[in-house]
């Protein structure tokens, strides 16, 4: 009889270590379908957040309960004395969560904190130089994505992405789409994709557009694109998530085929909230 009991008990904690993804999900969905942002929360994001105001009804309910999910899941860290309240996790939330709005949940896989600093912060990096030496010095930056599932962001620089929603410029946007890139446990300008073509077209046209940014750049063309989307493929996608959700059409009458490509990865369309 024991050892029938622990063969259940067994084939339980089996079928439930195969299922805990599906389990969570049907439980997330139970908890935050139908919910929404308080009244309070709401009339932040309003004030704050252009896009949020310029969204259908129906993304913003979705982005709301993504909004929630986030809040209940990732944690949020002050630094140099940064006193983290509601609002603020509020508004990062609500950036980080516009770039999955169409993602199933877990919507950021890996993430699990946010560090805030006031402002632009120090950080230590070191250096090879062409003969192996190794120098230490320290930088000044405006976020961070690490991945191990920690973000670094200033939240000064938070809320400037949102005051100039048509500069091209968001570092939530930015560095939670090194995130997405994470995801594949490369930092490599290619995120998870659905189908093994769309692989084979982003190889195309994502590489097609990078290198055409490059020589823009060594020729003084223009391009709507950040030249720092030229430093590396990876920073190349994190830039291109800035401009196709704060420049859509400025980018699509660039380069249409690559406005495509953007559309058929994050599944909605910028355009429509402008």
């Amino acid at each position: 009889m024991i050892n029938i009991f622990l063969t259940l008990v067994l084939i339980a904690f089996v079928v439930t270590y195969w299922q805990w993804n599906k389990i969570k999900v049907h439980f997330w969905k139970k908890k935050y379908f139908g919910r929404t942002l308080t009244k309070s929360q709401k009339k932040l994001l309003l004030k704050v957040m252009p896009i949020y105001r310029n969204m259908t009804n129906d993304d913003r309910s979705k982005l709301e309960q993504h909004i929630l999910w986030f809040l209940d899941n990732i944690s949020f860290l002050g630094r140099d004395g940064l006193k983290i309240n509601a609002g603020m996790r509020l508004v990062v939330a609500a950036n980080a969560c516009l770039l999955v709005l169409n993602k199933p949940w877990p919507i950021y896989k890996n993430v699990k904190q946010v560090l805030l600093y006031p402002s632009a912060y120090y950080a230590k990096e070191n250096k090879k130089d062409g003969a192996g030496l190794v120098s230490f010095h320290e930088t000044v930056r405006q976020g961070e994505s690490w991945p191990g599932g920690t973000l670094v962001l200033s939240w000064h620089d938070v809320l400037e992405g949102n005051r100039l929603p048509e500069d091209g410029h968001n570092l939530v946007f930015h560095e939670f789409a090194h995130q997405l890139d994470q995801q594949t446990g490369f930092t490599s300008g290619t995120p998870q994709l659905k189908t093994q073509d769309l692989y084979k077209q982003w190889a195309q046209v994502f590489n097609r557009a990078y290198n055409q940014l490059k020589t823009h750049l060594a020729y003084g063309m223009p391009n709507v694109i950040h030249r720092y989307g030229a430093t590396n493929e990876a920073e190349f996608f994190a830039v291109l998530t800035e401009t196709f959700i704060e420049k859509p059409a400025q980018l699509q009458n660039q380069d249409p085929e690559l406005y495509q490509l953007m559309l058929a990865y994050y599944e909605f369309d910028p355009i429509k909230w402008a």
